[in-house]
């Protein structure tokens, strides 16, 4: 026999006097599936805790993991993008840059700050994938070249950090034109012996992969990131082979030899740090 009986079927709470979890306090780690809470994931570096997988995420939370006190200077804040092309597809590429940038709240897919890094000083130029899938274009392109003009001026060095799907189709070859000025830049920057470090995330793709991407007195790269030119399932339809297991990922394209290190996202700012240490003694 039941302790307890239930009377009347179904739930008679009144809609108005449920209580639901506010917006934005968990998340799910796209790999192991598993409830994240946003405060623990804060804390751990936007790093799963069950699994270790890297969770893709943005200038914001990276300038709040590097930079002292999430302490900076924002570079070259109001640089937006123009329609030199007048380009359309399913929708005119004006209107598409305004929906990114409501979206977003960003005005392109990279933001550039200078501040400090255990007491260093470091510029940073982050790319952001949530703006038209971290694509490169006119301002990402000038962006970072100004910024390294800026490190040039003030002696600072200069992190790059990608995140890009590649060149951004609605600007064309002025989108391209892009990986020749970055790389022109970068020479000058080690032409003044002023070091250039280059941090890849998931996903370092196309045009970006082909330029300054893979430029850094050394090349970093987190967990797990997919880094590449052309995307796996083209390759794989161009030879008609079948890729080797892990194809793309930085571990694959470390023992390949390029990239000198990978590096968990928790101990990112502690290496970065040395490093810049080693360089200035």
């Amino acid at each position: 026999m039941a302790w307890f009986k239930r009377e009347k079927k179904g739930i008679s709470t009144l809609t108005e006097e449920k209580k639901e979890a506010p917006d934005g306090l968990w998340n799910k780690c796209p790999n192991c599936k598993k409830a994240l809470h946003s405060a623990d994931l804060v804390e751990n570096k936007y790093v799963c805790q069950y699994c270790d997988y890297h969770l893709r995420v943005g200038s914001k939370e990276y300038f709040q993991v590097l930079f002292d006190n999430d302490e900076f200077k924002e570079l070259f804040p109001n640089l937006t993008s123009g329609d030199p092309l007048k380009f359309t597809d399913n929708k005119p590429y004006t209107e598409r840059l305004v929906e990114s940038m409501t979206k977003t709240g960003l005005k392109d897919a990279i933001r550039a700050a200078h501040g400090k890094i255990e007491g260093q000083d470091l510029v940073i130029a982050c790319m952001d994938f949530n703006f038209i899938g971290g694509s490169m274009g006119s301002v990402v392109g000038e962006k970072i070249a100004r910024s390294i003009d800026y490190c040039i001026k003030n002696k600072i060095p200069f992190l790059m950090i990608s995140k890009s799907g590649g060149a951004r189709m609605m600007e064309a070859a002025f989108s391209l034109m892009q990986m020749a000025k970055t790389s022109a830049k970068l020479a000058l920057l080690s032409q003044a012996k002023i070091p250039y470090i280059s941090l890849l995330t998931d996903p370092t793709t196309g045009g970006v992969t082909a330029s300054y991407a893979m430029l850094g007195d050394i090349n970093i790269a987190e967990p797990g990131a997919l880094i590449g030119f052309a995307g796996p399932r083209v390759i794989k339809e161009t030879i008609k082979k079948d890729l080797p297991k892990g194809f793309q990922t930085a571990e694959f394209v470390q023992e390949h030899g390029f990239l000198d290190f990978i590096v968990d996202r928790r101990a990112m700012k502690s290496k970065l740090a040395s490093f810049l240490h080693m360089l200035k003694n």
